[in-house]
Order: C-alpha cells, then sequence, then structure tokens
C-alpha cells in the first residue's frame, strides 16, 4: 500500500470525524494525512511538494493549538448582536 492512498484513508476518516463534530480528532489524522504526502513527495524526489505540505502542516498545527487553548474567536453559533 503506498503512502498516497494511505494518505487518502486518512483524509477520509477525518472528514467522516469532522462530519460527526470530532474536530480535534480529525484535525490529528488530518496531520497524519499530510504526514504520508510528505514521504510519498519525499520518495519521488518532489523538494517542492515536501516543502509546500511541510508548511501546510505547520498551519494546520498552529491552528489545532490555537483551538484547543481555546483562542479562537470565530464561533459557528453566534448571533449577530455579539458581533
Amino acid at each position: 500500500m503506498s503512502f498516497a492512498i494511505i494518505g487518502g484513508l486518512l483524509l477520509n476518516i477525518g472528514a467522516f470525524l469532522t462530519y460527526k463534530g470530532k474536530i480535534y480528532d480529525s484535525v490529528i489524522v488530518y496531520l497524519f494525512a499530510d504526514l504520508c504526502w510528505i514521504l510519498m513527495a519525499y520518495e519521488r524526489d518532489d523538494f517542492w511538494g515536501v516543502i509546500s505540505i511541510s508548511i501546510g502542516v505547520v498551519l494546520g498545527f498552529l491552528a489545532y493549538l490555537k483551538m484547543k487553548n481555546g483562542k479562537m474567536n470565530k464561533n459557528l453559533n453566534k448571533e449577530k448582536d455579539d458581533l
């Protein structure tokens, strides 16, 4: 099984977890999918692919930490008056 297939399966699992409302769990699964794609790009000697995916992983992890610490101000259930 290739890293692309494993990453794709993890992407589907992450989407299912997002659908179920388990956002923190889905972000972790998405990060593991990204790691599979980094390994796939590395195996194919795709330097720019490794760099771009790595930047995305870092930004995704920072967003996860911000959500986990409760520092995200966006809430989908906010009333218009709360803005």
